[in-house]
C-alpha cells in the first residue's frame, strides 16, 4: 500500500492497461503536452498534470493531442472503438458534452443493443464535474443525471483514489462505452492505494461509515462531506450508513434499499441541480421500493436549480456543505 493522490492514480491506472493491451490509447486536449509546439513534450499532460510522464513512455502515437473540437475526437474515439481499440478519451469538462451527444447517446451507447451484440463501442470517456473551481457556469456543471438517464452508457462517480484505480481499470476492460466522472476538487486527494493491479465491479457501492439511524445516500465530492457529518453526529449518538454508490448506472439499490429497511431514514446528497437529479431518481427508488420501511420522509440535499455561479461567494453558497447536510439528518431524525 502506498498513499497516492487521484492524479497520480490515473496515469499509474492508464500506463498499466497500456502495457498491458497495445489497443488502449489515451487522446484528448493536451495529454501529452501541445502536438506540433515548440518546446518540451509533456509540458502539460492533461489539466492536472494526471497524464504527465505517459507521452515518454508510450509516443505520440498512443498519447494524442488533439485539437479542440471534442465533437471530432469524440467521433474518432467512437469509430476507432467499433473497429477493435480501445480509446481512453479526456473530454476535460463535463460540459464540452452537449456537442458530442449524437456521437455518444445515438451512436456508441446504441451500438451493441441494435446490432445484436455483434458491434462494440469499448471506450472510456474521461471528464471533470462539479463546481467549486471559480471556473464559471460553463464549466462546472454536474451531468451524470443526464448521462445515467441514456441506456447504454456505464456512469462512473469515483470518490477517493482507491476507487478511482479499481473503476477505471474495470472501465477500460469494459466492452460498453464508460462515462468517467471525476470531481475537480478531489484530483489531490490521497489514500492508501495497493501497487498491484486490481478492479472494482460496476454497480457495486461502498459503505464509508456504517450506523443505524439514517442512510445518507452521497455522490462524488459530497461523500467526504457526508463522512465528516456522520463523523460529527457519532459523537452525539446518532450513527449514519454513508453510501457511496460509486456508479450511477449501474446503480446498486439493493444496497440502499437494505440499508433503509435498517434506519428507516433517509438523506441523498447530490451536488447536482435538484430537478431530475440522482437525488430524485434514489428517492423515487426507495419510496417505490422501499416505503413501507420508512420512518421519515426522504430529504434531499442539492444544488438550486440555477446555473453556477461565478461570483466566489456565491459559488460556495450554491454548493451543499456539511450545514445543509447536518440540518437534512437532524430534520429526519426528528419527524
Amino acid at each position: 500500500m502506498t498513499i497516492k493522490t487521484i492524479r497520480e492514480v490515473l496515469a499509474e491506472t492508464i500506463a498499466a492497461e497500456m502495457r498491458t493491451d497495445p489497443d488502449v490509447f489515451l487522446m484528448g486536449e493536451d495529454v501529452s503536452g501541445g502536438a506540433g509546439c515548440d518546446g518540451e513534450d509533456d509540458a502539460f499532460g492533461g489539466a492536472f498534470g494526471q497524464y504527465k510522464g505517459l507521452v515518454k513512455e508510450f509516443g505520440r502515437e498512443r498519447i494524442i493531442d488533439t485539437p479542440i473540437t471534442e465533437s471530432a475526437f469524440i467521433g474518432a474515439a467512437g469509430g476507432a472503438a467499433a473497429t477493435g481499440m480501445r480509446p481512453i478519451v479526456d473530454l476535460m469538462f463535463v460540459d464540452f458534452i452537449s456537442v458530442c451527444f449524437d456521437q455518444i447517446f445515438n451512436q456508441m451507447a446504441k451500438f451493441r443493443y441494435m446490432f445484436g451484440g455483434k458491434s462494440q463501442a469499448p471506450l472510456v470517456i474521461l471528464a471533470m464535474v462539479g463546481a467549486g473551481w471559480r471556473a464559471g457556469a460553463q464549466h462546472s456543471q454536474m451531468l451524470h443525471p443526464m448521462l445515467t438517464a441514456v441506456p447504454g452508457l456505464k456512469v462512473v462517480m469515483p470518490s477517493n483514489a482507491y476507487d478511482v484505480k479499481g473503476l477505471l481499470t474495470t472501465a477500460i476492460r469494459d466492452n460498453d462505452p464508460v462515462m468517467f466522472l471525476q470531481h475537480k476538487l478531489l484530483f489531490e486527494h490521497s489514500c492508501e492505494v495497493p501497487d498491484e493491479p486490481y478492479s472494482i465491479p460496476f454497480g457495486e457501492a461502498a459503505y464509508t461509515r456504517q450506523g443505524k439511524d439514517v442512510t445518507i445516500v452521497a455522490l462524488s465530492a459530497m461523500v467526504h462531506k457526508a463522512n465528516a457529518v456522520a463523523d460529527k453526529l457519532a459523537k452525539q449518538g446518532i450513527t449514519a450508513d454513508v453510501i457511496d454508490p460509486r456508479t450511477t448506472s449501474p446503480l446498486d439499490e439493493e444496497a440502499i434499499l437494505e440499508s433503509v429497511e435498517v434506519t428507516g431514514r433517509l438523506v441523498v446528497v447530490d451536488e447536482a441541480n435538484g430537478r431530475c437529479s440522482m437525488a430524485t431518481d434514489i428517492s423515487s427508488l426507495v419510496a417505490e421500493r422501499g416505503f413501507s420501511s420508512l420512518r421519515s420522509p426522504i430529504i434531499k440535499v442539492t444544488a438550486p436549480h440555477t446555473p453556477v455561479p461565478f461570483a466566489p461567494g456565491l459559488e460556495d453558497l450554491y454548493i451543499p456543505d456539511e450545514a445543509d447536510i447536518e440540518a437534512a439528518v437532524m430534520k429526519v431524525m426528528n419527524s
